[in-house]
This record gives C-alpha cells, sequence and structure tokens, in this order.
C-alpha cells in the first residue's frame, strides 16, 4: 500500500536489481580485503572493480539454466572481467554473499525507520506540549474513570514510542552481522582475517560463529521488534478510533476539503487512516511468526528460511515505515474538540468525583464500606437515571449530616487531579 507519505527509497532497497548491487558490494569487499591482506595485486583488485558490472536480465537469462541465483549473479559479473574473474568468490559459499549482503539492506532499510522514528516523535512531542492543560476524562474498561489531561495521555505514547524505538535499535545491533566462513563455517578455504577486514569496511560485526548461515534467531528478534511497532502504532490508532466515535468526538483525523466519508451518507468523517493502520499492523505480527519458523532449519542450513524471508522482510521494513509516516501525518493533523473533552468530565453531575467524595466521608468517620455505599448509591442512581450527582449528594441527608454545601463544592474541583501534570512532565 502506497500514499504520499511511503517512501520510495525503503522500497528500492529491495528491488532485485538492488539486491544483485549489494551482492557485489560484498564480493568486492572480500576481494579489497584479499588486497589490504596482501593476498590480492591491489592493481588488479581496482582494475576488476572497474569492470565489475552486472544485469538483471542476464542474470535471469542465465538462472533459467543453472537454477542457482548466487551462480547466475556470479557468471554475469564474471563475464565483463575476464581475466580478473579468479579473484571472484574465493574461498566463499553462496550464503557468504547473501546473508552478508542481506544484513546490508536490514542495516539501510533501518536508518529510513530511524529517521521515521523522529518525525512522529516529533509530532507528538508537539502535540504533549499543546495538550498539558486540556482536561480530558481517562477511563478504564472503557469507562470513565477520573479526570487528566490529553497531553498526559500523549506522555504515555511517547514513552511507548521511544521505548520500541531503542528495543528496534538493540535488535538492529542483533542483525548488523555479517559472514565469510566457507561451506559450513569452518573457513577451510579462507582466513578468517579475510572475513574481519569485510566486516569491518562494511560496518557490520562478523559473527561470532556461522555455520553455512548467520542464525536466524537474530533475525526473528528483528523482526518481533517490528511487529512491536506495528502494534503500539496500532495501540494509539485505536485510542483515535474511539475517540472519534460520534457520542464522544473529542479527536477527530484530519478531513481535508473535497473528502468524502461514505458513498450514501455525506455527513460520515471516518477515522479511515486508524483503521488502515490497524490492520496493517496485523499483516506485520503474521510476518514475524514466519520469521520464528526460519529459526529451525536443518543441520548447518536449508533453504526453507530464503523464501519467506524474500516476502516478509522487505514487506514488513516497507510497511512499518509507511505505518509510521502515516501515523506521524495524523498526529499532525489531528482535530483535537477540547470543550467536548470537558463535557464529557462533566457528564451525570460529575460521577467521577466519587472517590474524592469517598475519601471525605471516610475523614468524617465512616468506615470505607459505609462511606462506599453512600456514594455509591447516589452515583449510579445519576448514571441509571441520566441524573446528577452532586445534587443527589446535596439531597442526601447522611451525606449532608456530615458535609455542607461548600464542603461538597470542593470536591468537584478538578484542581486535585491536575496538582502532579508538571511532575509527570519533567520527566520528558
Amino acid at each position: 500500500m502506497i500514499d504520499r507519505y511511503s517512501r520510495e527509497e525503503m522500497k528500492k532497497i529491495w528491488e532485485l536489481d538492488s539486491k544483485f548491487a549489494y551482492y557485489l558490494k560484498v564480493e568486492l569487499a572480500v576481494c579489497d580485503a584479499y588486497a589490504q591482506n596482501g593476498d590480492f595485486p591491489i592493481y588488479d583488485i581496482e582494475e576488476l572493480k572497474k569492470r565489475a558490472a552486472f544485469s538483471v536480465e542476464r542474470i535471469d537469462e542465465i538462472e533459467r539454466e543453472v537454477r542457482h541465483d548466487v551462480i547466475a549473479f556470479l557468471t554475469n559479473v564474471n563475464e565483463n572481467l575476464g581475466e580478473y574473474a579468479r579473484y571472484m568468490h574465493v574461498g566463499m559459499t553462496s550464503s557468504d554473499v547473501i546473508d552478508t549482503a542481506f544484513a546490508l539492506q536490514i542495516a539501510d532499510s533501518a536508518e529510513i525507520i530511524l529517521k521515521d522514528f523522529e518525525g512522529l516523535l516529533s509530532a507528538l512531542y508537539a502535540l504533549k506540549d499543546a495538550h498539558k492543560s486540556t482536561v480530558c476524562i481517562g477511563r478504564s474498561h472503557g469507562i470513565h474513570a477520573e479526570v487528566m489531561t490529553f497531553g498526559v495521555k500523549i506522555c504515555s505514547w511517547i514513552d511507548i514510542l521511544e521505548r520500541q524505538r531503542d528495543n528496534f535499535k538493540h535488535a538492529l545491533e542483533g542483525v548488523k552481522v555479517g559472514q565469510i566462513s566457507g561451506p559450513v563455517g569452518t573457513y577451510s578455504n579462507i582466513d578468517p582475517v579475510i572475513e574481519e577486514i569485510t566486516c569491518q569496511n562494511l560496518g557490520l560485526k562478523p559473527a561470532r560463529i556461522s555455520t553455512q548461515i548467520i542464525a536466524r534467531d537474530r533475525h526473528a528478534y528483528f523482526m518481533q521488534s517490528l511487529a512491536l511497532i506495528a502494534s503500539v502504532i496500532e495501540q494509539f490508532a485505536t485510542e483515535i478510533r474511539h475517540l472519534q466515535r460520534t457520542e464522544v468526538l473529542e479527536v477527530e483525523e484530519g478531513f481535508a476539503k473535497g473528502q468524502k466519508g461514505s458513498s450514501a451518507m455525506p455527513h460520515k468523517k471516518n477515522p479511515v487512516l486508524s483503521e488502515n493502520l490497524c490492520g496493517l499492523a496485523r499483516v506485520v505480527r503474521s510476518n514475524s511468526l514466519a520469521a520464528m519458523e526460519n529459526i529451525n532449519l536443518w543441520h548447518e542450513r536449508d533453504i526453507s528460511h530464503s523464501s519467506a524471508e524474500r516476502i516478509i522482510f522487505p514487506d514488513s521494513l516497507i510497511l512499518v515505515d509507511f505505518m509510521l509516516n502515516r501515523f506521524e501525518n495524523v498526529v499532525r493533523n489531528l482535530v483535537v474538540h477540547e470543550k467536548n473533552m470537558l463535557k464529557n468530565t462533566e457528564k451525570f453531575g460529575g460521577i467521577i468525583f466519587s472517590q474524592k467524595v469517598l475519601l471525605r466521608l471516610i475523614e468524617t468517620g465512616l468506615t470505607r464500606e459505609e462511606s462506599y455505599k453512600i456514594v455509591q448509591r447516589n452515583a449510579l442512581d445519576a448514571f441509571e437515571n441520566d441524573g446528577d450527582f452532586k445534587a443527589n449528594l446535596l439531597a442526601d441527608e447522611e451525606v449532608t449530616s456530615r458535609l455542607n454545601p461548600d464542603e461538597i463544592e470542593k470536591l468537584f474541583s478538578k484542581d486535585d487531579f491536575l496538582k502532579n501534570i508538571d511532575r509527570i512532565y519533567d520527566r520528558f
């Protein structure tokens, strides 16, 4: 799914032409490592790099015969190298190229994701600052609980998102590893120093050990970090969907001039962007399960993981890039109905102040059970009969015998709920 907020550079990383470009980058880095180690003539390697090229069309043509994409790739490159072809792929196996190139693709994709995080967090910090004092209702089980501010709600989102950014960085370090270790990882025809030099030049770490591949628990952990990012975006999008419901109407997605919400009902403004994000999160989570399945491979290697990875990695990285950008767009264009937020805190004559009344009655000498019974009776009457909680209290002799009208009125002040907002904000 593509809209104007998606990034073409992410898509480009995973195109077929780019895959072979990464393969060539790894092969040339190994040639450079041999030259740096004094094994190959530096002049010959420089000439090799000038000649090295490939054509996707030619690779496809060769692969139809040899049925092996890396061999087809190498055959095509070697067609352009002439005598210098003898320096290519020395002591290596296909997975040395594939897995090391794969790490580079993931690393370059991750740089885009990290920039996306910066953009979204910037938008959320701006929203947090704009609504530090915007009073709204906090809910538990979807039911009105107590007063908070919309800014505090956004602080919670920021905390979650920053944690997932840090988790993503940690998972990224786990997959930024390369291997140049030969058929079953024993360096039978290549010196480990070549791997060390190659990985250093490519900005990777050498895997501590590889079999014929880099172990796939690393990749599963990375995919789970993407699934977590998608899941927390879904959490935020779900909140917006709830708050946009007609009977709540505390926030709305931006609605562009000329936009239409329904083919049948002209009044409709639907949270379609947030709904879309919730749907995409399901895809990314599902892909993370496939990555978990890829951990289980036969002996030192099979290729049952390969076909799945060609789908799940580009799909998930492109989708998470898209989701972060789309949600930034939602945040920056979010319409906040402050009056409705305030109005919703006052429903049924302020039943959300029930705990304040409960605690004050206890202070007058009632047991908690006695106080709870009195307050609940008055609150539920207001709730079930579209009544007024405060009015009920003022008419209840069990309450007025202990609290005068001024004391009751003070219990309905929102200030006490907001007295520690500054301390919460200081943490951000």
